[in-house]
């Protein structure tokens, strides 16, 4: 996007002016509106040229172009784009191997990722949909308080997929990680700051009776 009109590239005969601090000022002549950029030591920028008459700011335009860069540098840092993980999973799964794909799951969605499931049918397991349908429901049901399912189960060939979207966005899970690593690191700190117990002073030994 180009940049705005400032100063004497304003080439209008009256701006609606607005005041450094956010106050309106009214509507005045350009000429007018240059001297007062002059005297405040400030430029005047033209924030609304298709207004009628534009509206012109007073600013420090260079304060407000590296604001302006910093924070699409940070719009840029802190957007993330979701990934599609793929987990899958045997119709005869056992219970350990079901806990650990589960705990697979559970970390793509904690980190703001979707993730497609898939069951994988072998041989007479084909006939027997139901049982990965119910497999599928029960993984969205222990994982429902990550996430949630935005692609019902479906056979795909020999296969069957849902898909489990996050209930936090990307960037969101990303910067709570962020927070509770820092949490972590700031809690260990302290555990190893905090002053031990001071040994208890071993007793005094009695004094032996003197020889009579």
């Amino acid at each position: 996007m180009s940049e705005p009109r400032i100063n004497e590239r304003i080439r209008v005969p009256e701006v609606r002016l607005v005041g450094p601090a956010g106050e309106q000022v009214g509507v005045v002549r350009v000429e007018d509106a240059l001297r007062l950029a002059q005297e405040a030591d400030l430029d005047l920028v033209e924030v609304a040229p298709d207004a009628h008459p534009p509206v012109a700011k007073l600013m420090d335009f260079g304060k407000f172009k590296y604001e302006s860069a910093m924070k699409a540098r940070d719009a840029r840092r802190n957007q993330a784009n979701t990934v599609l993980k793929e987990i899958r999973f045997r119709l005869k799964i056992d219970p350990h191997d079901y806990e650990t794909k589960k705990g697979h799951v559970v970390r793509f969605l904690k980190g703001g990722d979707k993730v497609k499931v898939m069951i994988m049918f072998r041989g007479r397991e084909q006939s027997r949909p139901e049982m990965g349908m119910r497999l599928l429901q029960r993984l969205a049901e222990d994982v429902a308080d990550l996430g949630s399912v935005e692609s019902a189960p479906r056979l795909d060939g020999r296969n069957m997929t849902m898909v489990i979207g996050p209930h936090k966005k990307k960037a969101e899970a990303m910067s709570e990680q962020r927070r509770k690593r820092e949490d972590e690191r700031t809690a260990k700190k302290a555990g190893k700051s905090a002053p031990t117990d001071a040994p208890a002073a071993a007793p005094a030994a009695e004094a032996e009776p003197s020889a009579s």
